[in-house]
């Protein structure tokens, strides 16, 4: 079974930085897509960036240029580098992987998500 652990949240003043990352482990054979979600009281969770494993990356327009993901394929891992944060920002944060575990006779899909973190940015 592939887990994500998520870690990286916290507090941070209007205008500063933070960086998550999310770790998957477990019997994987790839991971197609890492992904990451937000979600606000009250609102619907929203995608907030992905990164594919073929180095493609894209981001909601609210976060472009100032949020970068990145992949470390080797270690299954995905980071989101966020800086000039806003109040806005404000949210739990979540990780989502997309891919396959090993399997015989045919590797399987997967899809799975991280546990949360909180971001904070006080207005």
């Amino acid at each position: 079974q592939v887990q994500l652990v998520e870690s990286g949240g916290g507090l941070v003043v209007a205008g500063g930085s933070l960086e998550l990352s999310c770790a998957a482990s477990g019997n994987i054979h790839s991971i197609v897509a890492m992904r990451w979600y937000r979600q606000s009281p009250g609102q619907q969770r929203e995608l907030v960036a992905a990164a594919t494993s073929g180095g493609s990356t894209s981001y909601a327009d609210s976060v472009k240029g100032r949020f970068t993901i990145s992949r470390d394929n080797a270690a299954n891992t995905v980071y989101l580098q966020m800086s000039s944060l806003e109040p806005e920002d404000t949210a739990v944060y979540y990780c989502n992987a997309v891919g396959y575990e090993s399997a015989r006779p045919v590797p399987r899909r997967f899809e799975v998500w991280g546990q949360g973190t909180l971001v904070t940015v006080p207005s």
